[in-house]
């Protein structure tokens, strides 16, 4: 492992820690759906409906700082889908 891969494992470990400890019971009632720019090492964090204006007052406040994203009320920020077309199966190129 990448001494950069292991530097983000490590903000997601201390961010989704400092929000389990300190964080998830105040936010969560009120804030559910929200996106959370969180600063782990100085529990600094910005909070909005839109990820980037979270994201982009949080620069503002702790430039040059890393942070860890996450949408208040649920396991992940994204989520990814995909749709299959009618007559098409997992490959893609393959027709029923």
């Amino acid at each position: 492992m990448s001494t950069a891969t292991a530097d983000r494992h490590e903000l997601v470990r201390r961010g989704q820690a400092y929000y389990d400890q300190h964080l998830r019971a105040k936010l969560e009632p009120e804030h559910k759906g929200k996106f959370l720019a969180l600063q782990p090492d100085s529990g600094e964090y910005e909070m909005d409906a839109d990820e980037m204006a979270a994201i982009d007052r949080a620069r503002a406040r702790c430039p040059g700082r890393f942070f860890y994203i996450l949408r208040i009320g649920y396991r992940a920020a994204h989520r990814i889908r995909a749709r299959m077309r009618r007559g098409y199966t997992l490959s893609r190129h393959s027709k029923l």
